[in-house]
């Protein structure tokens, strides 16, 4: 699904009022309606339970204040904290609030609605009593500078009551800027944020996407037609995107080893096969046909004794080192062209000089596709201005922070700052496709797209996982050539997956990559469903 600006959400609920004469109010009753939905659905009903909204002004207050009179017909016991004055407010936000005071004056039993002008009275009447949930409507995606002043006590307060009782954000936690991955200022930190049409940038992106907790994207009726011609470069992958892929990927009932795809992996060195050995098993478990390792020639029969026994070893030649040597050039180049793609980098090292010129050699000469990972990246640092890929040999670079940094000559510092831009100005300058591996991953493709991955974990952080997935994306790739950035986005997805089901059984601590590996099936099961299970 798209992530939208704040200037491209409000285009979309303008568009969605002009075109469609849909008025917001309705567009507010419904973005209310979801968010109880949401709260009753992760925290039980709040029938006779407390709940405390804290309302801005705005239009993030004027849902609060339609949340606040769904919650009371639920039989809650409400109470809204206003910062500010209700006359100060305007549009759907002012009747909303209208509504509340009028409700509040007319029943005893009706919503406590309380007009904040300092922070001595909101702590107050905040802990006035224990709450179920507290939800947090003071800013929406309009805000742009720090909360000072009385908003940001209110928000250090609403973070020490985290602590007691849910905290639930209405579209983005307060303080966050929705345009911006970092924090700009104190911010809510929140159990749950329900934000509505399409994920905000801040809900998504680290550091900021922490303070959101679990993100719920709600439709509240603005046609998805506006969604996709907002103009954003930027997409959240989900679970329905990567089992479409799946679908069209499947295997016929009728299929042969050679038939579902050939990979060549080139990896690891003297000391250094285990890596050789993660790529390999991972490209025959993402479901390619056949799978083959070639290392250094010192290297190969301890590869062979510690390889899946489903992969083929061959032997390049190697520096006196134990690397692979620009020598094997020829050598790897014919073996490639036997397969439909080659992996190239985990563990093959990229001091010597010898080695780093067989890297080039065989990247330029390349016939099929390729995914660069690892060494293989340090050896082509800094990138060459007309090193390309094309549309037919397509590359798939999958840098950590400290490689990219490398390949682009910059600081790590402001690779890690902003991630999405990096990512997309490297993947369109040399059209390749650009995996920028870490929390919530990010894919560049070629043409400016960004595409950005929710899964995995931190159990993910041990030695051996950027491997796997290099694996993943070439035995996926192997099996459908002619979508690469699909199978990279799948690729990217599904090891998340796989690392999720392996932390749900044997924990972050103690997750090690082969367990990555060892869960896929499952991952292709969860995503795919039962057609995963059996080809009919």
């Amino acid at each position: 699904m798209k992530i939208l600006s704040a200037a491209q959400m409000r285009e979309v609920d303008r568009l969605t009022t002009e075109e469609f004469g849909i008025p917001g109010q309705l567009l507010m009753e419904a973005a209310a309606g979801r968010t109880v939905e949401a709260i009753e659905k992760r925290f039980g009903s709040m029938t006779s339970r407390r709940v405390l909204i804290v309302s801005g002004r705005g239009n993030n207050g004027g849902d609060g204040a339609a949340i606040a009179r769904l919650f009371l017909a639920r039989g809650a016991n409400v109470k809204l904290l206003l910062i500010g004055r209700i006359t100060d407010a305007r549009g759907e936000t002012l009747s909303n609030l209208e509504i509340l005071k009028a409700l509040a004056s007319t029943d005893k039993s009706g919503p406590g609605l309380v007009e904040i002008e300092t922070a001595d009275q909101f702590r107050v009447q905040a802990s006035s009593q224990l709450y179920d949930v507290v939800v947090d409507a003071i800013f929406g995606t309009g805000l742009t500078r720090p909360a000072s002043g009385i908003f940001e006590e209110v928000i250090d307060f609403l973070n020490q009551l985290r602590d007691l009782t849910p905290v639930v954000a209405v579209d983005v936690p307060s303080g966050a800027a929705s345009d911006s991955a970092d924090l700009i200022g104190p911010t809510v930190r929140a159990h749950l944020t329900v934000t509505f049409t399409a994920p905000k940038i801040a809900n998504v992106l680290t550091p900021a996407s922490d303070c959101s907790g679990e993100v719920i994207v709600a439709p509240i009726g603005s046609p998805e037609a506006l969604i996709e011609s907002s103009g954003s470069q930027l997409t959240l992958v989900d679970g329905a995107m990567v089992g479409a892929w799946l679908t069209r990927s499947r295997r016929s009932p009728h299929a042969n080893k050679g038939s579902v795809g050939k990979v060549l992996v080139i990896a690891g060195s003297r000391g250094k096969t285990g890596a050789a050995c993660l790529v390999g098993e991972a490209a025959l478990r993402a479901g390619c046909g056949l799978v083959t390792v070639a290392t250094a020639k010192s290297s190969q029969p301890v590869l062979a004794s510690r390889l899946i026994p489903e992969c083929i070893t061959e032997s390049l030649d190697e520096t006196p080192e134990g690397t692979v040597a620009r020598e094997a050039v020829e050598r790897a180049l014919g073996f490639a062209a036997e397969r439909d793609v080659l992996a190239l980098g985990p563990g093959i090292g990229s001091s010597e000089e010898s080695t780093r010129s067989f890297v080039r050699s065989v990247v330029e000469s390349r016939q099929r596709p390729m995914v660069l990972d690892a060494d293989a990246l340090n050896a082509l640092a800094p990138w060459a201005a007309d090193l390309r890929g094309t549309p037919e040999l397509p590359l798939i670079l999958t840098p950590h922070p400290m490689e990219m940094s490398r390949l682009a000559g910059k600081r790590i510092e402001e690779v890690v700052r902003s991630r999405v831009e990096i990512a997309r100005a490297f993947a369109t300058e040399h059209f390749v496709i650009l995996v920028l591996k870490g929390s919530h991953t990010v894919i560049a493709a070629p043409d400016g797209e960004v595409y950005v991955n929710p899964t995995g974990n931190a159990g993910m952080a041990t030695g051996g996982s950027g491997d796997v997935l290099t694996g993943i994306i070439a035995g996926l790739l192997a099996q459908k050539p002619d979508d690469p950035i699909g199978a990279t986005i799948a690729a990217v997805y599904l090891h998340g997956i796989a690392g999720d089901i392996a932390a749900s059984r044997v924990g972050t601590r103690a997750m090690i990559a082969t367990d990555i590996s060892a869960h896929l099936g499952d991952a292709f099961i969860e995503v795919g469903g039962d057609e995963e299970r059996l080809v009919r």
